[in-house]
């Protein structure tokens, strides 16, 4: 089957085309189209707006992902504000001011979430959730990943997400699991329309 990936994020792109890979989907890109601004209030707006967008444009199914992380000492902020958090910044600059609301905070207990939508032309849409939780560290750590990866660590683990390989990450993080049920639910083919929504976490 073929499908579009309505994002314009290469990290998550590979993480995606990784864990799709047994299902033998030929994953293609956005060819230069736009995404629609992220105006939902919940990642299953926000990753349905991209995906069945992409969907129409294209006249073939369309994956897309909304992920925030969840910090327990800021009532559960950034959340879907994830990308966006304290304004135009990059990787560094973001996870540096994340540490700074973090300062005097009692707990440092947080999760990501993501909900990986895939929406076919005909307006039919899917949903997969997956959660991984964790602790933030004081100061980044390691090289790989993306986005808040170098603080996180995840329950039953020792490192941060951005010291593990992609294979090591894709088999733990919170999108690898959604991915992951997405996955078990097209093994054998496209899912019977009631089994739609299957969740990991």
């Amino acid at each position: 089957m073929r499908v579009v990936v309505a994002t314009g994020n290469a990290g998550k792109v590979r993480e995606i085309a990784a864990a799709l890979s047994p299902l033998g989907w030929s994953l293609e890109g956005l060819g230069g189209r736009p995404l629609p601004e992220e105006t939902g209030a919940t990642y299953e707006e926000n990753a349905a707006l991209k995906a069945c967008a992409a969907a129409l444009a294209t006249g073939l199914p369309a994956l897309a992902d909304d992920s925030g992380l969840e910090v327990e000492a800021l009532g559960g902020q950034p959340g879907v504000y994830s990308a966006r958090f304290g304004g135009r910044r990059s990787d560094l600059e973001r996870n540096l001011y994340l540490l700074e609301q973090l300062r005097r905070a009692p707990s440092r207990r947080a999760k990501f979430v993501s909900v990986v939508v895939l929406a076919y032309p005909d307006g039919h849409v899917e949903h997969y959730r997956g959660e991984l939780p964790g602790t933030l560290l004081e100061g980044p750590r390691g090289e790989g990943g993306f986005g808040y990866d170098p603080l996180f660590v995840p329950d039953g683990d020792t490192r941060t997400l951005a010291e593990m390989t992609l294979e090591e990450k894709q088999a733990v993080s919170h999108r690898g699991r959604a991915l992951a049920a997405l996955r078990e639910a097209h093994r054998a083919g496209p899912p019977p329309r009631e089994r739609v929504g299957a969740e990991e976490g």
